[in-house]
């Protein structure tokens, strides 16, 4: 049975960190570090310089500095990868909104009619749960966004492209899930990309969107779905495994840049890159524990990742 966690000092945690083989250089800016960032979202990048979780202590001559930039490394790459999926959250949005009011009409009721949506008897339960989903979107924001509320005040109804400012990317996600295959075909085609291949896309999007805006750890997230292998994978001589799949790019950090090289324009994705390999090179300049393809493999990132804005 473990036992339970109780609150630690500031001198308690550095004499943990100490006791796992951490040299701490500096105790009063790591305290201070400490103190402003909470020791458990920084300890969890410990592992990065563990021989293994069983083990618990650090490569010997690690540094609190070292693990400290891995944490500053990740917030960068968390606000980096959010902005670029702000663009994609936002082109959804408008293309969604654009195929569904073309065809069925800009009034709520018009547009959120069951019928309008996929008629498939497996999935009649979830286009009532998206349907209300929605509609308490509009009760809950409606008089609270400006958007809406201008809409609301001034013609008394919701255009759907106005509505998606104040959905979740997650409820975006299951709308397009819902649409009859035409409308999803239509969308996916501005892509270049099939239905099926869009919709794993989007969910996955939607999953590392929530991650950057709580700020959660980014670096080793897993999804529960993976994408479908793509030209990318094969081109970049990604690793496989015993089982005969792809070890980077499935369902971890860089399958949402294989993902985001298929749904950002060309500059838009380029920018994408240069940001985080910037990143990349000032992390490499301030650890010296790791090499740097240790630390690019640990993050699901190939040796070769930079080559992917090459491959059109």
């Amino acid at each position: 049975m473990r036992s339970n966690k109780v609150f630690k000092t500031l001198d308690e945690q550095i004499d943990i960190l100490r006791s796992k083989g951490l040299t701490i250089n500096d105790e009063e800016k790591t305290k201070d570090i400490l103190l402003k960032e909470n020791y458990f979202f920084i300890s969890g990048y410990r592992h990065l310089f563990m021989k293994s979780y069983n083990d618990g202590k650090f490569f010997k001559g690690t540094t609190f500095e070292e693990l400290y930039a891995i944490f500053q490394f990740d917030r960068q790459v968390r606000n980096i990868m959010f902005k670029h999926i702000l663009v994609v959250e936002n082109n959804i949005k408008s293309l969604i909104s654009y195929v569904m009011s073309k065809k069925y009409g800009f009034r709520e009721k018009d547009y959120l009619n069951a019928e309008n949506f996929t008629q498939n008897p497996m999935k009649v339960r979830q286009v009532h749960d998206v349907l209300d989903k929605m509609k308490r979107q509009i009760r809950v924001n409606g008089k609270q966004h400006s958007a809406t509320v201008h809409y609301l005040s001034n013609y008394g109804y919701i255009p759907l492209w106005i509505l998606v400012k104040v959905l979740s990317f997650g409820i975006v996600s299951e709308l397009y899930s819902i649409l009859k295959e035409e409308e999803q075909e239509e969308v996916a085609s501005i892509y270049h990309l099939d239905v099926a291949s869009l919709s794993i896309y989007l969910s996955i999007l939607s999953n590392y969107r929530n991650l950057c805006a709580h700020e959660d750890i980014l670096y080793d997230h897993r999804t529960q779905r993976s994408i479908p292998n793509t030209k990318y994978h094969e081109l970049l001589n990604i690793e496989k495994n015993e089982e005969d799949e792809y070890i980077y790019g499935k369902n971890d950090l860089f399958s949402v840049i294989i993902i985001l090289r298929q749904m950002l324009t060309d500059e838009e994705f380029r920018n994408l890159v240069y940001e985080i390999g910037y990143e990349i090179d000032i992390l490499d300049g301030k650890i010296n524990i790791l090499p740097l393809n240790t630390l690019l493999n640990k993050i699901s990132f190939p040796n070769n990742w930079r080559d992917i804005l090459d491959i059109h």
